[in-house]
């Protein structure tokens, strides 16, 4: 018999959710410790992306319930972006790292370029919390 405490996330809501996609070049690397930088300074939670992608209730619940979503790709594939999108989420903010002038394959992981992303997330996340927040407040 199948234990359903299995299919059931150890992650808990947050206010703010922050998806990264990870990739597989330099961008991805940067994208996700720029997410874990931003969670690590409490801007927001680092959320799962691959739980989007398979349809995880728990988890599409929780970030259905988030005050607001940030989305940070590497390139401009905008893997993070799409698959929020597919999953039915349109309301979030976006940072892609090519956008930053970060290039895949030729950009090196280090604190600057990573503090450069957590900057621009941190803004754009922000900016998005206020929007969601005076949004519920109108009647």
């Amino acid at each position: 018999m199948r234990n359903q405490d299995h299919d059931q996330c150890t992650c808990s809501a947050a206010p703010k959710l922050i998806f990264a996609c990870s990739g597989a070049a330099d961008v991805g690397a940067i994208a996700d410790q720029a997410a874990r930088a931003m969670t690590r300074a409490g801007v927001g939670r680092m959320y799962c992306l691959a739980g989007i992608g398979g349809r995880r209730n728990v988890i599409m619940q929780n970030t259905a319930a988030a005050g607001a979503i940030l989305a940070i790709d590497g390139c401009p594939t905008a893997c993070a972006r799409h698959t929020l999108e597919a999953a039915g989420f349109t309301e979030f903010a976006h940072v892609c790292l090519y956008d930053l002038g970060l290039t895949k394959g030729k950009t090196a992981v280090t604190a600057e370029h990573i503090e450069q992303v957590v900057a621009a997330g941190t803004a754009r996340l922000t900016e998005a919390a206020s929007a969601a927040s005076s949004s519920e407040q109108e009647p």
